[in-house]
């Protein structure tokens, strides 16, 4: 067992997840970092450079047998996690007649059903100490629709919404859940090759960088039980909204 607490970090990309991971790595968090597919290799090096332990693992939130074997084998080897963050995307642009019913349900699997798995099961585990937190990412999706997105609002709404029954529910038993909408671009390759233009159009002071969004949810993790934040935004100083 891990003599450190556990961060679970589901969705550890190579921009937000990283930086969420490497943030709670500074604080001593021995670091649960998974993603469906890609090189954690990098993730790997900076988080044990910071002189903390990270475990990286490939696992398919959308897959409810993958989840429950995760949250049973992180609590049973490694120990009770302390915070998770659910950090999957699904930023698709497509027009609503070109949004085939496969990409539709896809985007809704990775924004909603993967987050309702994973909220489900470390809750679980949370109400057995009455204590932890569970942070979602959120975009501005969360709020409005916008065109060519029908999907992504389609599921970014569907995880605001869980999220605020979770937090109903679980805050009187000890849990903070909070969620946190990125209004704005964040500096993400794959995003960028979706929407290039708009990129673009945004200047170096208008992309989010990502590790100026770390701090926000360390702060919610941090928050005494008297004062919990359920949720927060964060946007470039020239977005309009």
């Amino acid at each position: 067992m891990s003599a450190h607490p556990i961060a679970l970090i589901i969705g550890a990309g190579d921009h937000l997840g990283s930086a969420i991971a490497r943030r709670f790595a500074k604080e001593g968090f021995h670091i649960v970092a998974t993603r469906r597919r890609g090189d954690l290799s990098a993730l790997e090096q900076d988080v044990q450079a910071l002189g903390a332990k990270i475990t990286a693992l490939h696992s398919d939130a959308r897959d409810e047998d993958q989840v429950v074997q995760l949250l049973d084998d992180v609590e049973n080897r490694l120990g009770p996690v302390e915070v998770c963050v659910f950090n999957i995307g699904g930023n698709v642009r497509y027009g609503i007649t070109e949004t085939t019913a496969q990409v539709y349900r896809k985007v809704w699997e990775m924004c909603s059903f993967a987050g309702f798995l994973v909220g489900r099961e470390v809750s679980k585990h949370m109400l057995t100490r009455q204590q932890g937190s569970i942070l979602f990412t959120g975009a501005s999706a969360s709020l409005r629709g916008n065109v060519g997105f029908a999907a992504f609002a389609g599921g970014k709404h569907a995880l605001r919404a869980l999220a605020q029954s979770m937090a109903r529910e679980l805050g009187p038993k000890g849990i903070h859940v909070a969620h946190v909408i990125v209004d704005g671009l964040i500096d993400n390759r794959n995003t960028e090759a979706v929407m290039p233009e708009l990129f673009a159009s945004k200047g170096t002071d208008g992309i989010i960088q990502p590790d100026d969004l770390e701090e926000i949810y360390w702060h919610l993790h941090s928050q005494p039980r008297t004062a919990w934040t359920f949720e927060i935004d964060a946007r470039p100083f020239k977005e309009p909204w």
